[in-house]
């Protein structure tokens, strides 16, 4: 049974709480994790929780080593017409990729996805809830639809991480940002604003 009450407020409190905050996302997501739950995995009073890290948001970007917080990011892309939004996203995940200390902290946190469970997990709900979610949200979809959209961005986010970043395919790798914005931002386009060529019963 876990302790209650509080732990001293020292490092071992702070990695008690990160860890039980790993697994609670990656076993009920992030949606679903919440900070008493957290809390009691550790072993401290909730407002110890608070106290570390402010948010639930916070602390799930710390459990992951998130790059980046979206919500100082994502502004950026949704500000502006909607038709431009997909190139607004692909610029700005290469200017996160590119950056000399975001870019090394997006790189391993991929690679670390690509070679853990908990770490694959925990990667899908970053990308997922607080990116690509936040970004669908702002656009007028078919509600059925939206969940398969959001998953073909996702695609071609991680696909482009790896390949450029991770593996280093060239001529991809070295290519200017503008000119992979030319190339991909289309794709982004269809599959956010575009009809989808999908028979509808196979939509989940």
């Amino acid at each position: 049974m876990a302790r209650t009450g509080r732990r001293p407020g020292n490092q071992d409190t702070r990695e008690a709480i990160i860890a039980a905050a790993r697994e609670a996302f990656a076993e009920k997501g992030y949606d679903r994790a919440s900070i008493r739950a957290i809390a009691t995995g550790a072993g401290v009073d909730p407002a110890l929780v608070h106290h570390y890290f402010g948010t639930k948001d916070q602390l799930f970007l710390a459990t992951v080593n998130a790059p980046i917080d979206p919500a100082q990011i994502l502004p950026r892309v949704l500000d502006g017409s909607t038709e431009e939004l997909p190139e607004r996203l692909v610029r700005t995940f290469l200017s996160v990729w590119d950056h000399p200390v975001s870019g090394p902290a997006a790189v391993a946190l991929l690679r670390s996805g690509l070679q853990h469970d908990w770490s694959a997990r925990m990667l899908r709900e970053f990308l997922t809830t607080r990116v690509i979610r936040r970004v669908i949200s702002q656009l007028q979809l078919d509600p059925a639809e939206a969940p398969l959209r959001g998953s073909l961005v996702a695609t071609q986010m991680i696909g482009l991480g790896l390949i450029r970043y991770v593996l280093k395919v060239e001529p991809l790798a070295a290519a200017p940002p503008e000119v992979v914005v030319a190339a991909v931002a289309p794709t982004i386009h269809r599959y956010l604003l575009e009809p989808l060529d999908v028979p509808a019963a196979s939509i989940p």
